[in-house]
């Protein structure tokens, strides 16, 4: 559990004034296999601090090679320090790739998917569709790419080569905030309103077979509800959200009154079992970082899974949940990040994922 593995710098690539791309290989020469839309969970010390941060990878399943997508946000200890001191032959530690966000390819298949992202949020999204446009020969795909301006667009000439490559099975476009396009429609926020005459105008949602939005959750939260009103089934609206859209603590909703005494946790890590005490209000990742334990972890906002483990016995509730599908609560599966316990004793196990 929580195993790093040491990684080599490889190629830095600047994609915008404030994003790099980086591409990475295992130090000692193996491959490390991943799911298109999955993420790295990467450990730095940074002036004497261990931090923790995920980063989805860019890269497609079939490139033989390993990238991910880093921008610099305003006071971000480590996109600051990706975007400004690292360089190529630096070994950075990660653990293995997870996320579920993604559906199985087929090169059978015969499907239409579409994309939506902004910002930053391109990176799992260009993963998704470099793999689709490799391994599903007869499948289109269309991207919608919201940014500020035309400056900060990441990856513009991978995409472009991309169209360029599959101009019959592509199709991109580009909507900016503040840059007049010539096109109402492509130009200003994404909102309702547009997603509307979107869907009337110009992408008919009955041909689409699988939905992908990566973006910060008002926005993500917006097109999955356009979509589904204009009959997309929800179990097709794969998103993933910005743990940089988590600003601030979390509200902590009050499961337990005052007067509740702690938890007693049976916390398992790697097989071997744990008991912590978990005070009222006090999660159960808080818990067992208190108590020396090494659980895997990563945005604590609830956004990212790596911090997911088992319920075995007892009850918890989350304070919030951007990461889990529904199947995987019903099989007792919490965000430790968030999971407070409502009873007197609970067990949980984290599991390799």
């Amino acid at each position: 559990m929580a195993k790093f593995i040491p990684l080599t710098v490889t190629d830095i690539n600047r994609t915008t004034a404030d994003a790099v791309s980086v591409r990475l290989a295992p130090a000692d020469g193996s491959t490390l296999p991943f799911t298109q839309g999955q993420y790295l969970t990467f450990r730095q010390e940074i002036d004497g601090v261990e931090l923790r941060r995920a980063y989805s990878i860019s890269a497609g399943v079939t490139d033989g090679t390993l990238e991910v997508g880093i921008k610099k946000v305003r006071g971000g200890a480590f996109s600051t320090w990706a975007n400004e001191n690292l360089k190529v032959g630096d070994t950075i530690e990660a653990l293995s790739p997870m996320g579920t966000f993604h559906t199985p390819l087929s090169p059978d298949a015969r499907h239409h998917y579409i994309g939506f992202a902004i910002g930053s949020g391109i990176t799992p999204v260009l993963s998704i569709l470099r793999s689709t446009l490799a391994v599903e020969p007869h499948s289109r795909f269309t991207l919608i790419y919201a940014n500020r301006s035309a400056r900060d667009v990441m990856f513009r000439e991978e995409l472009e080569d991309l169209k360029n490559e599959n101009l019959t099975r592509l199709n991109i476009v580009h909507i900016l905030k503040n840059d007049p396009t010539g096109i109402d429609l492509f130009t200003g926020r994404i909102d309702a309103e547009k997603l509307d005459a979107m869907f009337a105008q110009w992408v008919d949602v009955e041909t689409v077979d699988a939905a992908f939005i990566c973006g910060p959750e008002s926005a993500t939260e917006t097109i999955a509800d356009r979509l589904a009103h204009h009959g997309m089934d929800r179990d097709a609206i794969k998103y993933e959200l910005f743990a940089a859209a988590q600003q601030g603590k979390l509200p902590q909703t009050a499961i337990r009154d005052d007067t509740a005494t702690s938890t007693t946790a049976t916390i398992i890590v790697d097989g071997t079992a744990q008991d912590v005490d978990v005070a009222p209000g006090e999660t159960i990742l808080t818990a067992a970082l208190r108590a020396g334990l090494d659980a895997p972890y990563a945005c604590k906002a609830g956004v990212c899974s790596t911090c997911m483990c088992k319920v075995i016995e007892g009850d918890a509730e989350m304070i919030t949940n951007h990461a889990l599908e529904d199947y995987e609560v019903a099989r007792g599966m919490v965000l430790s990040c968030q999971a407070l316990p409502t009873g007197d004793s609970i067990t949980v196990e984290y599991l390799d994922h």
